[in-house]
């Protein structure tokens, strides 16, 4: 076999060098400040989108900008071979708040779900029973763009291209338990849910539906395994979703708002989940490096505090009340509002499509995140004021009347 030659050609300067597999806006921001951003051109614009639910203090803390500069004038990086004293705090940390016992910390979301993923199937291993490696998901889930949770969301657009779908996920109908229960074999080993589902249209898995599978993953030895990545870390006026429900999981996947903007993520267990995880099984180069460690622990200083949930939740119900105004006063454009705390969506109806309403809000200078399902999602910064978000309102109600105008328009 030759070696490949690259050819020499000239380059032509509108041409990207970046792999093009990302459709971007034509906007590009160069700082920002809480929940504003600056854009190339000088535009200010609201953002209500943070990254996809990554900077959950907003662009700028002054409390991360610290840590994070502190840190980087003291060891970057030195590997897992090493004690990590940052991580440890961390790590304690989260286990005193939640449910969990032991922590990994990974560099995003997918690696969090991928440690998840082998964390389940090898408590099962450990336990004699190596054929348990099943992990029922639920259709419209996102849970990454690894091999293996692209497998486990099952969604096609994802599996296209990628040779055959890593083995072992099982899709079943969203929120049908009864279709959940029939699901279950001698191979299952996990159930993998997201309490509201990001990607998928900002859909709420109804409570009863994580109390349901509680017991059944208790009647059947099944570990339950949350997918927390965008719904985690005070987004929805808890501090994780599922907090909601009373119900705790054995294993549960973390990033984007836990590190504020600075790429971490973190896999969440029992000790009884994480029995089969040790030395040697499971690692990682970057994650749990002291740059992510210090932004991590910054990040659960504010959220943390005394007040701040209640903060999230009082100002999701603000934004939640006033787009149901809205939704009253366009029934043309809204179809319904969903979603919990900070973590909102608005299902436009099938006239106008994410892309168009996505571009509609970026002519009033405001950024939101489009989502399956035809829905918009709205994922401001958690340190969003009353006035903001009614300036964020405002700006979403300029868009509508600029969308009805035009379907009006088409209907003539």
């Amino acid at each position: 076999m030759t070696a490949s030659v690259k050819t020499a050609q000239p380059h032509d300067p509108a041409q990207s060098a970046i792999l093009p597999t990302y459709a971007r806006a034509d906007v590009a921001f160069e700082r920002g400040e809480g929940v504003w951003m600056v854009g190339s051109d000088g535009e200010r614009y609201l953002d209500f989108g943070a990254g996809i639910a990554v900077n959950s203090l907003g662009h700028a803390h002054p409390h991360l900008v610290k840590a994070l500069t502190d840190q980087a004038q003291k060891i970057w990086h030195t590997s897992n071979i090493f004690q990590m004293p940052l991580g440890e705090k961390l790590a304690r940390r989260l286990t005193d708040a939640t449910f969990a016992d032991l922590v990994f910390f990974t560099n995003s979301g997918a690696e969090a779900l991928e440690c998840a993923i082998k964390m389940a199937r090898k408590y099962h291993s450990a336990n004699g029973q190596p054929e348990r490696y099943r992990i029922l998901t639920f259709e419209g889930a996102f849970h990454g763009r690894t091999l293996a949770t692209i497998a486990a969301g099952g969604q096609a657009k994802y599996l296209e291209g990628f040779g055959p779908k890593v083995d072992g996920f099982d899709q079943i109908p969203f929120g049908d338990h009864e279709a959940l229960d029939r699901a279950i074999t001698p191979e299952t080993g996990a159930i993998l849910v997201e309490p509201i589902q990001g990607e998928g249209g900002i859909r709420t898995l109804p409570q009863i539906c994580l109390r349901g599978m509680r017991q059944l993953c208790d009647a059947k030895g099944i570990l339950l395994i949350f997918d927390e990545v965008q719904t985690g870390v005070g987004r929805t006026g808890k501090f994780f979703a599922h907090e909601w429900s009373g119900v705790t999981p054995d294993i549960m996947a973390v990033a984007k708002g836990i590190g504020g903007g600075f790429p971490m993520g973190a896999c969440l267990a029992t000790f009884e989940a994480a029995k089969g995880m040790t030395a040697g099984v499971h690692g990682t180069t970057f994650g749990g490096n002291p740059l992510a460690m210090a932004v991590g622990n910054a990040v659960l200083d504010v959220v943390l505090e005394e007040g701040f949930l209640q903060h999230v939740a009082q100002a999701g119900l603000l934004l939640r009340q006033r787009l149901a105004e809205l939704k009253d006063r366009f029934p043309d454009v809204i179809e319904e509002i969903r979603g919990e705390g900070l973590m909102l969506g608005i299902k436009t109806r099938a006239a106008i499509s994410p892309a168009e309403f996505a571009a509609a809000l970026r002519a009033e200078r405001l950024v939101a995140i489009p989502a399956g399902d035809n829905v918009m999602r709205l994922l401001p910064p958690l340190i969003i004021t009353d006035e903001e978000i009614l300036e964020g309102v405002r700006r979403i109600e300029a868009a509508c009347v600029a969308l009805s105008r035009k379907l009006k328009t088409a209907g003539n």
